[in-house]
């Protein structure tokens, strides 16, 4: 066989094939069985990298515009409609002149009053006239009986003359009075009859039209509305119970509208109003923001889409949220780590921790001691460490002799002050536990606390809540390859990254969000 036989037969299609199945055999092997450079460079972890940043609170909520101040107009007299001098978007003043109706029923209302009025004068003039001639009749018979003259009786009826002629002229006066007062009513209705604005504004809506007759029997038909003024307006948002207590009057207030999509308004939140309203058993609260309008942008009755600022915190150290909900199993080297410095004693006890014991010297130096006011408050401090460890150790010890040859119910799980605790637990409880270590600290620093000034007492206190309230948590750093455990405390959230702050943590620090599942597992 020649060279060029022997070369097509070494690459012929199916020793070509078989040597394909053979490669992709090996290469299989070789990610199943070979090194993993990924994992093994970085311990089988994902992370997160801790950042520098702002952080931005808010709650989103939606709402309709409107004018600050809406004014219906109305008729309070009924008839046909003879003009209408304004339409929709038309600016008013004050007094201006917006429809007239036909007074003409009115008008003869008014002249039967006037009537009814000199006929009323005309019977007062005669009761005046007899009321004369009764009086003079009364006082000659008055002479008379005197005089012994005339009968008793004739003396009687003289006198009830003049009473009931007293009486005719006051009922000609009262008759006189009240036709005036019909009279004056009749030409209110005809001022009526022109209907005029209330305030300066623009009218928004316009529900008449010239020849309609208009009918107010029992209520005011509504004719106008009218804004009072749309420079400024305002948003009624309805914000969730579980929000509301997050709202304060002047936050910030930034919304969006489908009518103008490439633009972004801003708003203040001026009325947080207590009247819930519940809707499927959610409960909202109607919250008022305020807007300049001076360009005229905007309109009454735009849907908006509004975001509340209830918190802004910027060039602070930011975590993804990832890493602050990773917990590690059971099965995993992370779950025996232990923040450097805590003592594993037991749960409230957090007080004397390393981190905290930072955190006091910090809001010690914040107060700007003199030495003797520093060397109170390092005493205090040292024994407060010391009495902290010495809890610890009898807690370790009872906890221990708890334990009976592995038993884990006590030491081994991620409880409160334990990796990956996280600071919960029930809500009732956390509280007691802030409560007693408040206590605690009181006493503690009693010596201290008493060489402040007031001012100085009260920022003490202030910041000895604040670090009490404050929420921690056990994340697991990646130095240089290997994890540790660190405890930091957490701030505000924008649903994405948390404020985070403490002696062990810094900006570019590979905090741990998770674990690879190891090569070739099941």
């Amino acid at each position: 066989m020649n060279k060029s036989a022997r070369s097509r037969n070494l690459f012929s299609p199916r020793r070509l094939g078989v040597a394909a199945v053979v490669i992709a055999a090996l290469a299989g092997a070789w990610y199943l069985w070979g090194p993993r450079g990924a994992s093994a460079g970085d311990g089988g972890y994902r992370t997160e990298t801790v950042q520098r940043g702002n952080i931005r609170v808010t709650i989103s909520s939606t709402g309709t515009l409107s004018a600050i101040s809406t004014v219906t107009v109305g008729s309070q007299i009924s008839g046909q409609v003879t003009d209408v001098l304004v339409d929709f978007n038309s600016p008013v003043k004050k007094g201006d002149i917006l429809a007239r109706i036909d007074p003409s029923t009115y008008r003869a209302q008014l002249e039967q009053g006037n009537a009814s009025i000199a006929s009323a004068r005309a019977q007062l003039a005669q009761a005046q006239a007899s009321l004369r001639n009764a009086s003079l009749d009364f006082q000659r018979k008055q002479d008379l009986a005197d005089q012994k003259l005339i009968a008793r009786s004739d003396f009687d009826l003289a006198r009830a003359a003049l009473d009931q002629a007293r009486a005719q002229v006051s009922s000609a006066q009262a008759q006189i009075r009240q036709q005036t007062a019909s009279v004056q009513n009749t030409q209110v209705n005809i001022d009526r009859a022109v209907i005029t604005s209330p305030v300066d504004g623009v009218v928004l809506t316009r529900k008449i039209d010239p020849g309609q007759t208009v009918a107010a029997s029992f209520s005011a038909p509504e004719l106008f509305t009218i804004a009072e003024d749309l420079s400024k307006m305002q948003i009624q948002l309805a914000v969730d119970e579980s929000d509301i207590g997050q709202i304060r009057v002047g936050q910030q207030v930034s919304f969006t509208a489908d009518a103008f999509p490439d633009r972004q308004f801003k708003g203040v939140v001026g009325q947080v109003r207590m009247a819930a309203t519940t809707t499927n058993n959610v409960v909202t609260y109607p919250v008022i923001v305020t807007v300049d309008n001076s360009d005229g942008t905007l309109l009454p009755g735009l849907t908006v889409n509004a975001e509340i600022e209830v918190s802004s915190r910027e060039n602070v150290l930011k975590l993804g949220n990832a890493a602050l909900r990773f917990k590690p199993g059971d099965d995993s080297p992370l779950a025996e780590l232990q923040p450097e410095g805590a003592s594993g004693g037991p749960p409230g006890a957090g007080g004397g921790s390393a981190d905290m014991s930072q955190d006091w010297q910090a809001l010690a130096t914040s107060l700007g001691l003199n030495a003797e006011q520093k060397a109170a408050f390092d005493q205090a401090l040292q024994e407060m460490k010391q009495r902290q460890a010495e809890r610890a150790a009898q807690w370790q010890q009872n906890n221990a002799s708890q334990q009976g040859g592995g038993n884990r119910l006590f030491g081994g799980g991620r409880g409160f002050g334990r990796p990956g605790g996280g600071g919960g637990g029930d809500p009732n409880m956390m509280a007691q536990m802030r409560a007693r270590m408040r206590d605690r600290l009181n006493q503690q620093f009693t010596a201290f606390v008493a060489t402040l000034s007031p001012e100085q007492r009260g920022k003490w206190s202030a910041g000895v809540d604040a670090q009490l309230s404050a929420r921690r948590v056990t994340v697991y750093r990646s130095s240089n390859g290997k994890p540790e455990a660190i405890s930091i405390k957490i701030g505000a959230s924008d649903g994405t990254s948390t404020e985070v702050s403490g002696p062990n943590i810094r900006e570019g620090d590979l905090i741990i969000s998770g674990e690879r599942a190891a090569a070739g597992s099941k």
